[in-house]
């Protein structure tokens, strides 16, 4: 049929792929094969402007005034952003910055807190 691993858990063989993800349907348990947490985590690891490695809910702080395109705004050096969320794109960081509002950033702008 397929090549694709039992369940660690019942040992059924009617798994299914989902992104990188395996499903088992009889048991309901999920699991990331080997191959693919090795690539994601050398791919998707965003790191600040020091070399540090980001990770969701981090705390960072902003290390050069940034103008907010469309307003007279600036978010100001030394900005601490709590609880930030990392996604793909060019601006990798999602956040919430008090008195402006949400924000996406660069994370060659921030440093870890």
């Amino acid at each position: 049929m397929s090549d694709l691993p039992n369940c660690p858990q019942c040992n059924s063989a009617y798994t299914y792929a989902d992104g990188n993800l395996f499903i088992c349907p009889e048991c309901g348990h999920e699991w990331e094969s080997e191959t693919a947490s090795n690539s994601t985590d050398n791919e998707n690891t965003i790191h600040d402007a020091y070399g540090n490695v980001l990770h969701d809910g981090d705390t960072i702080t902003v290390i050069k005034d940034l103008k907010v395109k469309g307003t007279s705004s600036v978010v100001k050096v030394g900005t601490k952003v709590k609880n930030i969320r990392l996604v793909d794109g060019d601006h990798d960081i999602d956040c919430k910055i008090e008195g402006i509002g949400a924000m996406k950033l660069k994370s060659e702008f921030v440093k870890k807190a």
